[in-house]
């Protein structure tokens, strides 16, 4: 290589570091700058939050100095240490990871003095940071938690692994590719960055060409039986001669697609719960636009879950419902319940809630995003759009494990300039759907906000002040240990609410790996009591761990509940024929700027090369 190859090589380094640099700012900017409240938002004028800050908060002085003393001692030894690994000497690390953070699992992370170095610097003063936060004392506990939730969000994205000279990885696979990686990796951001809203950065997690709906997943067979402008609703065609003659209805959160409960044959819930018998049917939510502005709560409740009991019971023939609610779809039917019940309607057989928020004084690291500190931009925006950007909250999610659902791919998609792998529920996860402004606000403010579901009468839906507590049929309760979303001590919480006979039950694993956990896997265990002490923390304790997947007490529990076995039937009646086959239409609606043109042209292409 002679000079002037070496001094293009450098120029263009430099050229694609600037670039990255510049990249870099615009996502911090997007993940953080709309999202943090105005009170510890790194963005604002300092002067601004300064101000705010020092009338919540106080500091102890004793415990700063004697961090502030620590941490320049570490300091002065880092050099010392990194002075005489550069002169061929032992290293002897002063800080580690923690156990489980695969951010530093390149060998040269350790073996190598210089990235040793930024290794450990970067690790001391992310200590020092998270040292100085608990050194405060705030007088809201929620404002503790949200600078303590955003300053771990500004330390993970300054991580070394994130730039590009400073990951032994990604420079040895400039070296190998000769530069090409950076550049397919600035295509792929500039990709992205089109795709993504004005307020949040969505990144690529998984190939979107790798699966298709109704093909690879969403693929039990069924038809549309029923649309609404809201909802189109699925009943399942049975594989048995027999089915249980209390159909099941599905509710799924409708801030996402129903589909991942109906993922590939293997991981299906839905091909599992045919396959046993019952008689399924399923609510497919629509991906609502500017046009849903004003759809409320109460709209998802008549229109959708009330709407959908009508014709299941005409379907199905009989006055009794099992219903089923997945997270936002699980608080959806208990407040259906709530107001059935007092308007004297007993349809309702059972109910079964996964993961599923009543009380919301627990609200998890989610709470850090919906407060009332950040209501006034929260409708700014949702009201100016009339929806929120499913993109936006899919963002959010993954915020909540940053370092395994974001940066991770940063550096695979635009630092090594790697295609995303294909995985199913990745994809699911990529397939956001928009929410209403008006039902988002009212969830938000009720909610989250208000949490006014778990008093008696703090909801009016109509005339019907709705109370949990009058909810008595049996209800099946699931929580995820793992749960960064839903905290399965909030979700027992919720379950005493009701009145009923209640059984709780708690998966390994979290919001999503714990609720599909097929039954011939037996990936996750699951814990079981037939107590119900006030106190989660004395429920668990006296539990019993059973190895394999909560979805064979399910069944046991939901057979119970679901009468005896009739002829089944195809999918739909007289009153209520097939639309269309499942998936259905509202479920293939996706918010990618020009998806629906680039996958054709990818299909057609496929077509052309088998050609």
């Amino acid at each position: 290589m002679n000079h002037q190859d070496s001094a293009q090589i450098l120029q263009y380094l430099n050229d694609c570091g600037a670039q990255f640099n510049t990249m870099m700012q615009e996502v911090i900017k997007r993940l953080l700058g709309h999202q943090i409240p105005s009170s510890i938002n790194p963005f604002l004028p300092a002067q601004s939050v300064t101000q705010t800050m020092s009338s919540a908060v106080k500091l102890d002085a004793r415990t700063f100095l004697q961090q502030q003393v620590q941490f320049l001692e570490k300091q002065q030894r880092l050099w010392h240490n990194a002075t005489r690994a550069f002169m061929g000497g032992m290293q002897e690390p002063l800080i580690q990871e923690s156990a489980g953070d695969k951010r530093f699992s390149d060998p040269d992370w350790q073996g190598n003095p210089a990235f040793n170095y930024v290794k450990q610097a970067y690790l001391l003063n992310a200590e020092f940071m998270q040292q100085m936060v608990d050194a405060l004392q705030f007088d809201d506990q929620k404002l503790g938690e949200q600078v303590r939730f955003y300053t771990r969000q500004l330390i993970n994205s300054m991580a070394p692994t994130n730039y590009v000279l400073t990951n032994p990885e990604v420079c040895r696979e400039i070296l190998t590719t000769e530069g090409e990686c950076l550049a397919r990796g600035i295509d792929r951001f500039i990709r992205d960055l089109e795709n993504s809203p004005a307020e949040a950065f969505k990144i690529t997690q998984v190939d979107m060409h790798a699966f298709r709906l109704g093909k690879d997943l969403a693929c039990t067979p069924g038809k549309v039986i029923f649309r609404n402008q809201l909802i189109e609703l699925l009943h399942y065609a049975p594989q048995k001669k027999e089915v249980h003659r209390v159909p099941l209805l599905i509710a799924p959160p409708f801030i996402n697609k129903y589909y991942i409960l109906d993922l590939d044959a293997k991981k299906s819930l839905v091909r599992w719960l045919v396959d046993q018998g019952f008689d399924v049917f399923m609510i497919s939510w629509v991906n609502p636009d500017e046009n849903y502005g004003e759809t409320d709560f109460q709209d998802y409740m008549f229109d959708g879950v009330i709407a959908a009991l009508n014709v299941v019971e005409e379907v199905a023939g009989n006055n009794k419902i099992n219903v089923a609610g997945y997270c936002v779809g699980g608080t959806l039917l208990g407040m259906t319940q709530a107001y059935l019940k007092a308007r004297g309607d007993e349809r309702i057989n059972s109910l079964t809630l996964l993961t599923t928020l009543f009380d919301f004084s627990e609200p998890g690291e989610v709470g850090n995003y919906m407060n009332a500190q950040m209501l006034p931009m929260i409708e700014q925006s949702v009201k100016s759009k009339g929806y929120l950007d499913g993109r936006i909250l899919a963002l959010s999610f993954s915020l909540l494990r940053e370092n395994n659902l974001f940066w991770s791919f940063f550096v695979e998609n635009y630092l090594k300039g790697k295609d995303p792998v294909p995985f199913d529920i990745l994809y699911w996860n990529s397939d956001s759907t928009n929410l209403p402004a008006a039902a988002y606000l009212f969830y938000l403010n009720q909610m989250y906000i208000g949490n006014r579901l778990r008093e008696a009468g703090g909801i009016v839906i109509g005339d019907v002040a709705l109370d949990l507590r009058s909810i008595d049929i049996p209800t099946y309760c699931l929580a995820a240990q793992a749960d960064h979303i839903v905290l399965w001590q909030a979700a027992y919480r919720s379950a005493a609410l009701l009145s009923g006979q209640v059984k709780f039950v708690l998966t390994e694993s979290g919001h999503v790996a714990g609720v599909v956990n097929p039954v011939d896997r037996g990936k996750y265990g699951h814990w079981i009591s037939a107590a119900l002490p006030d106190n989660p923390e004395d429920w668990f304790s006296q539990a019993t761990l059973v190895n394999g997947s909560w979805w064979s007490d399910w069944h046991q529990w939901l057979a119970g509940h679901s009468g005896d076995m009739r002829p089944a039937h195809p999918p739909g009646s007289a009153a209520y024929p097939p639309l269309a086959d499942a998936p259905g239409r509202y479920v293939q609606t996706r918010l990618e700027r020009g998806f629906a043109e680039a996958f054709a042209a990818h299909m057609e292409q496929s077509k052309s090369a088998v050609g």
